[in-house]
């Protein structure tokens, strides 16, 4: 095996397929990159067994790939991306000179590592389901960024780890919840298709790292995994087992009052009051009213705060609500928008936060009991 590539474009493709890999897997094989020289093309693999990433790269004036001798091995990730990171040259070449053994030379440096036997690297099946449907890489982050953060990070219940994707005809709904949160987004879609699977949210962060500016990116999808198709980039995941619980039926069909509010003026006031805490926890608590909104928070540890939302307006008869600061926070910042609407039922009842004209996106915050 023997070729040179551009050091820039390698470093960037070595980079991508090392997100897949982690420093605590079972598998030795697992720890390293799998490269694969092919006559036209150069395949670099990266896995844990539950995401697995595979990149190709064809010979371009960009890359200025030159493939010299076809071959493959398997190289411990940490060091050959810290070796091409550091090394000096435009171009590296990189040859296996014995068995295992694999010389990374720059211009006035060369390094040896050994590798590992490609044999030795666990089958993986990167076959393509037979569902798909495109999308944009704008539509897809904001999908990841709206609804990952509500995503649960205790595996006593594993299927609240991730977000549901379901599609019916042409809509597809993504959903996530912890139980006390809840964020959806839908999107509509050029394919009428028909699926429901759940994929872990480590996964989607993973993807939202290798997302460019504009592009187009290819879904598929079958009920045991699911690919992402980014320029020659395959990201592939595990689904996580299960019935996704039906969350409609925690959204309110009617609202009694309804609050909007710039949400730069409330993500500042919620911030400022967040050192207040209980138990590690810092609920905030809305004083509702035609003529005045205020936010407030308490401790008996710490003390309290109260702040007057000057921006706000309110329509209902006056209204108590306790909730998670945190919650309400991670919701706005993801709706990232300029006025929000809270629609709320009561008290004691789940409220929905909106941004003003955009019906595709919704939040829910589950509110908390509170003596004070």
């Amino acid at each position: 095996m023997n070729f040179t590539i551009n050091k820039r474009y390698f470093y960037e493709k070595l980079s991508i397929v090392s997100r897949a890999i982690s420093v605590f897997s079972p598998l030795p094989a697992f720890s390293g990159v799998k490269i694969e020289v092919n006559p036209s093309e150069i395949i670099l693999t990266g896995s844990d067994s539950d995401i697995s990433i595979r990149s190709s790269i064809k010979p371009n004036e960009e890359n200025q790939l030159k493939i010299n001798d076809t071959g493959n091995i398997v190289i411990e990730a940490k060091y050959i991306l810290e070796i091409v990171r550091k090394i000096e040259g435009e171009d590296i070449e990189i040859e296996v000179i014995d068995d295992t053994l694999t010389q990374i030379s720059g211009t006035n440096a060369q390094f040896k590592i050994n590798g590992m036997r490609s044999a030795d690297y666990p089958a993986i099946d990167f076959s393509q389901p037979k569902e798909s449907f495109s999308i944009s890489s704008s539509v897809l982050k904001e999908i990841i960024t709206q609804t990952c953060f509500a995503t649960s990070d205790r595996e006593t219940k594993p299927v609240l780890t991730g977000v549901n994707f379901s599609c019916q005809d042409q809509t597809l709904q993504c959903v996530a919840t912890d139980s006390y949160r809840l964020a959806k987004k839908i999107v509509k879609i050029e394919d009428s298709l028909d699926f429901n699977i759940t994929i872990p949210s480590k996964s989607l962060q993973e993807v939202l790292k290798s997302i460019g500016e504009e592009e187009t990116i290819i879904f598929y999808v079958d009920n045991k995994k699911v690919q992402f198709l980014i320029d020659h980039t395959i990201i592939q995941t595990r689904l996580i087992d299960g019935a996704y619980p039906e969350t409609n039926r925690l959204i309110p069909n009617n609202f009694h009052y309804e609050l909007r509010i710039d949400s730069k003026e409330l993500l500042s006031a919620i911030d400022r009051a967040s050192f207040i805490k209980n138990d590690g926890v810092y609920i905030i608590k809305f004083s509702l009213d035609k003529n005045e909104c205020i936010l407030s928070s308490s401790s008996a540890e710490v003390g309290s705060s109260m702040e007057v939302l000057s921006n706000a307006t309110f329509e209902g008869d006056h209204l108590n609500v306790s909730c998670n600061g945190r919650y309400v926070f991670e919701a706005l910042k993801a709706l990232n928008s300029g006025e929000i609407v809270f629609r709320l039922c009561g008290e004691m009842k789940p409220f929905t936060i909106h941004t003003d004209g955009d019906d595709s996106i919704m939040m829910l915050v589950v509110p908390l009991r509170t003596y004070a």
